[in-house]
């Protein structure tokens, strides 16, 4: 890459520098100049003197001078001449060179480094001391969008996303597996959560414009600093699994709607097993037939409005309190209690949630 990066800067110096200009590695190899048909051949000179100097140094009518990190200098740039005009040359050029490599080289690493923080690939203590490295904003408030491509696998997905959000010193798109790609979002401190499902409904509506591909958006919740982004990741990863049991009509999922789904996510298998038996003591929850399952959930729907529920039914306002006497006869719950109402409607989730076949636990 440094190759391409260098080549850049030399193409463009060859009109305004009337000599033969390059880099080479510390190999010796001409790696970038402004003579394409150089690039590739090893100099004839030794280089160690070259890279041994933090000066210019001529040899053989070329004036050199090394550059790269404050550590070690792994390239140097070349000049045709040994005079004060070539070496003037040679010290632009590396001022130059050093300046898009160390760019580029923060680029990529912070990259790496947010990858490594929010899968939890980094010891805590060295989180900090790499972000003063870096350079990387600490009090920034973030969060993380995890994007699961279900209908197709296309690498250009991930250069979607990416083009989507082009400013690559805040936002950070990460190849998480096949299927997931994590979006590490830069925000104001105070944004609104519809904010974040208008983001992340604009995500999903590019990829089916562009790919005609489904995808499904979890959305985390927002931190401030660097520590806690691993937290945001496996928050937007429980929304899109608890999405998936609990609301599967929907493609956009944040952690702060879930409510009581995760709880129920979060509970024992056992312990769910054990609250349906109390609940359904007369009678199993299976022996409901549909009908019967239908009104109950148009009931609550309707924020347990007789009336509206009948009308939204189509169906006399008797004839579904006759249904609802009937489940309470089956069951001893009353639905038209809002005690009673909430112990039903959490024993229909925690089904759910157990036909699932969850393996958590």
């Amino acid at each position: 890459m440094s190759n391409r990066l260098f080549q850049g800067v030399i193409h463009q110096m060859r009109d305004a520098i009337d000599r033969t200009v390059g880099v080479l590695d510390e190999s010796g190899t001409i790696i970038s100049c402004s003579s394409l048909e150089k690039i590739g051949e090893q100099v004839s000179v030794d280089t160690t003197d070259i890279f041994s100097t933090n000066d210019a140094i001529c040899l053989n009518g070329v004036t050199y001078l090394s550059f790269g990190s404050h550590l070690r200098h792994e390239y140097a740039v070349f000049v045709e001449g040994e005079d004060e005009l070539a070496e003037k040359y040679t010290r632009i050029l590396s001022v130059s060179l050093s300046s898009i490599k160390q760019f580029y080289d923060e680029k990529y690493d912070r990259s790496n480094f947010v990858k490594n923080v929010i899968l939890d690939n980094i010891l805590p203590g060295d989180i900090y001391v790499k972000a003063r490295e870096l350079r990387f904003n600490n009090d920034a408030t973030r969060v993380v969008l995890l994007i699961r491509i279900t209908s197709r696998e296309d690498a250009s997905v991930y250069d979607v996303i990416s083009n989507l959000f082009p400013d690559k010193n805040k936002d950070f798109v990460i190849n998480i597996n096949e299927t997931d790609i994590a979006l590490v979002k830069e925000v104001r401190n105070n944004i609104e959560p519809k904010d974040l499902e208008k983001l992340a409904h604009s995500i999903s509506d590019a990829l089916s414009t562009e790919f005609f591909s489904n995808a499904l958006v979890g959305i985390g919740t927002t931190v401030v600093g660097i520590k806690d982004l691993s937290r945001s990741l496996k928050e937007a990863q429980v929304a899109l699994e608890v999405g998936k049991v609990f609301d599967t009509e929907k493609n956009i999922v944040s952690y702060d709607n879930l409510g009581i789904a995760r709880l129920i996510y979060q509970l024992p298998t056992t312990l769910c097993e054990m609250f349906l038996q109390e609940v359904f003591k007369r009678g199993s929850i299976e022996n409901l037939d549909q009908e019967t399952l239908f009104t109950i959930q148009r009931f609550f729907e309707n924020n347990l409005n007789v009336s509206e529920t009948s009308r939204k039914l189509f169906v006399h306002r008797n004839t579904l309190v006759y249904r609802l006497e009937k489940i309470k006869k089956f069951t001893g719950l009353d639905l038209r209690e809002f005690d009673d109402a909430i112990v039903f409607k959490v024993a229909l989730m925690v089904k759910k949630y157990l036909d699932s076949n969850p393996t958590k636990f």
